[in-house]
């Protein structure tokens, strides 16, 4: 029963043996003691049997099934025969168990580890008092900032980016192994002079995946000159898509001039709307003759007894559709005519709209429209305008209505996302826009082509491309384009070999997550504990 319960208790401590167990009173209280002979004095490591006396610790254990264990450890003090050693007596340690000065158990210090870690300090406090673990935020992020930094690995290639630790003000380095994405460090600032002494100590770095920042790379060039430098491709996909925005907000004034659009034919319904219905006019058509089946259906139900309720549960129907054919005397009551129109404020303007859409041939925009009758003395709102135009008069005279101009952000996005994950809509515009603005059709192209280069890893196209894009003379692609030659020889790894930096942004975006559990309020070390040993 003794070696079950010691199993139970202490699995993986030799050296210790159990003498009693008290589970009454909603506590669990264990007696054990050492059973090891003797012990290596701390101070000159000598080896010692003889016993000075013995004492009892009752350091602070996990719960078990949910009650607070007690534990009550009875250890020796030994005597240390070394003539030499400051030591006249030591006491005793229990690996895997005990620690000097320790008022816990090894194992629940791993257990509070794991939970500061996790956690940090007032949600891991919470956590830890629902497994019945006594201890304070502050114990937990002490013992956090207790731990040692991981084992130093000596990496191949590393992936370098900036983290905000204060968005707008301060901003750290986060470098990672980008073979197994581990994060390898974490610097406090985003500077060359912080990142420089990082990578002299690492000698045999060969590969260093970054950004275009130009702190990095003369870093990188100083401090590193045997390794490669990789631009990433991401990075320059986020470059040429603000150049390209450049390049459209510089010939946003022909995004104006858009053709109109050509409406598509309405759909012929199955059942087409009835004809107006004149006054003495007995009502035909299919709409009528569903009318007259539903409404003898629902007052033949009545006639029953059947309430609205239970004649709109019984037909599945609505119980307003069946309480208005209740409501109808007779069944031509359902079949009504178009509504006589009501007074609209628009009314008086009306014959000036006409006369404006006639005369521009329905160039003119709505807005303007609206801008001329609100002079007039017209106190409706713009939709009011819009939605009578848009019914009234295109489909009466069928001209098209006009477009609105489209944003600088709308056509930096048609020209550069993937055609397929363009709706017909955004292709159709696209394709209205290219053709008005030559410019931005060679933009469109140059921007395919470098998308291209950078999905196909073909860099070898780089100089050709830059050649085009300088010879175009956009503002904007130009401009980035005569960039990349200052920064050349890493742009054109970027396309040409597989390293990226994909995983520094997973890093960077699990900072983030740690930096939104603490509030903001915890230090730059605590931080750096936290991600080095997540």
């Amino acid at each position: 029963m003794s070696s079950l319960v010691q199993e139970l208790l202490f699995p993986e401590v030799a050296g210790v043996t159990v003498v009693a167990v008290d589970t009454g009173g909603g506590v669990v209280r264990v007696e054990a003691r050492c059973t090891v002979a003797g012990a290596a004095c701390p101070g000159c490591g000598d080896w010692s049997e003889r016993v000075h006396g013995s004492y009892l610790r009752f350091p602070a254990d996990l719960p078990s099934a949910g009650r607070r264990v007690v534990l009550s450890l009875r250890v020796r003090r030994f005597a240390c025969a070394g003539p030499s050693c400051p030591r006249r007596t030591f006491a005793e340690q229990v690996p895997g168990l005990t620690r000097r000065h320790g008022r816990a158990t090894e194992r629940l210090r791993s257990a509070m580890d794991s939970i500061g870690l996790a956690l940090a300090g007032r949600a891991g406090a919470r956590l830890a008092e629902h497994m019945g673990i006594t201890a304070s935020r502050s114990t937990l992020l002490r013992r956090v900032m207790d731990l040692p930094d991981p084992p130093s690995i000596e990496p191949r290639a590393v992936g370098v980016d900036d983290v905000a630790l204060r968005r707008g003000h301060v901003y750290g380095t986060v470098i990672i192994d980008a073979e197994t994405h581990q994060v390898l460090d974490l610097l406090p600032e985003r500077d060359a002079a912080t990142l420089a002494p990082w990578l002299a100590r690492h000698p045999q770095i060969e590969v260093i995946c970054r950004d275009r920042s130009g702190a990095y790379a003369d870093a990188a060039a100083s401090a590193a000159p045997q390794a490669t430098q990789v631009a990433d491709r991401f990075h320059l996909w986020q470059n040429i898509a603000k150049a390209a925005e450049k390049t459209v907000a510089a010939h946003r004034a022909r995004l104006h001039d858009l053709p109109p659009a050509i409406p598509e034919p309405e759909p012929d319904w199955e059942t087409p709307a009835e004809p107006v219905q004149q006054e003495n006019e007995e009502p035909a058509g299919k709409f009528a003759e569903r009318a007259r089946t539903h409404h003898a259906l629902v007052h033949e139900l009545l006639a029953q007894n059947m309430g609205l309720r239970e004649i709109a549960r019984h037909l599945g129907w609505g119980r307003h559709t069946v309480q208005r054919y209740a409501r109808a005397t007779n069944w031509q009551d359902m079949v009504k005519g178009r509504k006589r129109q009501q007074p609209s404020k628009l009314d008086p303007f009306k014959p000036y709209l006409e006369h404006r859409w006639a005369e521009t041939a329905g160039r003119v925009t709505v807005l303007a429209l609206h801008r001329e009758i609100t002079e007039r003395g017209f106190r409706g709102s713009y939709s009011t305008v819009n939605q009578w135009t848009r019914r009234a008069l295109t489909v009466a005279d069928g001209i098209p209505p006009p477009l609105a101009a489209p944003s600088i952000r709308q056509v930096t996005g048609w020209i550069t996302r993937h055609p397929a994950t363009l709706t017909e809509e955004e292709k159709e515009r696209r394709k209205m826009v290219l053709d008005q603005c030559p410019q931005l059709e060679v933009a469109a192209q140059l921007i395919s082509s470098f998308a291209e280069m950078l999905t196909t890893l073909d860099g070898g196209r780089l100089t050709e491309w830059i050649t085009d894009a300088m010879t175009a003379g956009l503002p904007g692609i130009s401009t980035f384009a005569a960039g990349l030659e200052g920064d050349f020889d890493a742009v054109t790894a970027g396309p040409t070999t597989p390293w990226n930096s994909g995983p520094v942004e997973g890093a960077v975006n699990r900072i983030k997550m740690l930096k939104r559990q603490m509030f903001g309020r915890a230090g730059f070390p605590l931080l750096r504990k936290r991600v080095l040993l997540a």
